[in-house]
């Protein structure tokens, strides 16, 4: 367990079964927010680029046996945990209970935020009529909120280092990539250093729930830690989750009893 400093707030970091996650509440994500989008001391023009991974169970056991995504996270400037089940875990075995975010209602915070100091934002990924639709419902919410780009995937690799030129080009201060990108959310981690400015995002289907294509779990069932049922009902192969989910907790019970936390 340890501490991290963000220019003026303080934000705690912990590990779960070796795997970083950050307790922040929603009035200290506000204020880190703002502070990371302050331009350096040095004057230089951007800020340093700063990836922010909202984590599922099943992504956090994903990063228990994929060096690569586990690199991913650990190097995140945030780790929110969206699952309840990590919640609970880290209350379990840390004594500490992270803040959690239900991923549509983080992502209107985070483009609030942004929409005051009238910051910009890059879309890239999700079918070209479903991104055109999210960006004209993102546009009539967030006024103030400037949509420098966006580009609809798939595309073809070779034009992979013309798309990670014209995105560090419109410089913006929000990179939010979506579903169809190669590589998915490592696709950030692959050309963090090539981006090199704002906050980048993996937003999965936030474009289609954008585009009113796609409906989010309700909120209550979110707050209840059941929004896999829908997924479930959606694809019914998720069902088989549920061996996953007791592994974890079997994880969780081995590490207690033997104090290896």
């Amino acid at each position: 367990m340890g501490t991290e400093e963000s220019p003026s707030i303080i934000r705690e970091r912990i590990q779960l079964l070796n795997i970083p996650l950050d307790i922040i509440s929603n009035d200290e994500l506000s204020e880190y927010f703002f502070n990371l989008l302050q331009p350096p001391k040095d004057n230089a023009s951007q800020p340093e680029a700063t990836n922010v991974v909202l984590l599922s169970l099943w992504d956090f056991l994903r990063a228990r046996r994929n060096v690569e995504y586990r690199n991913y996270v650990n190097n995140a400037g945030l780790v929110i945990p969206i699952s309840k089940s990590l919640v609970t875990g880290a209350k379990f075995l840390k004594g500490k209970a992270p803040v959690r975010y239900m991923p549509f209602r983080f992502f209107i915070n985070l483009l609030t935020i942004l929409e005051r100091r009238e910051c910009t934002v890059y879309l890239l990924g999700g079918k070209d009529h479903i991104l055109k639709r999210a960006e004209n419902n993102i546009r009539q919410t967030f006024p103030q909120l400037r949509v420098v780009g966006r580009l609809s995937s798939p595309f073809r690799k070779q034009d992979e280092g013309a798309i990670v030129k014209a995105i560090h080009k419109a410089a913006p201060q929000l990179l939010l990539v979506g579903q169809g990108v190669r590589g998915e959310e490592l696709w950030i981690a692959r050309n963090h250093d090539k981006l090199n400015q704002g906050l980048q995002l993996w937003c999965s289907d936030l474009f289609s729930v954008f585009a009113e294509h796609k409906r989010r779990p309700p909120e209550k069932l979110f707050d209840l830690g059941l929004e896999a049922i829908i997924y479930c009902f959606r694809n019914p192969l998720k069902f088989f989750r549920i061996f996953l989910y007791l592994y974890y907790k079997f994880l969780l019970l081995f590490c207690k009893l033997f104090k290896k936390y």
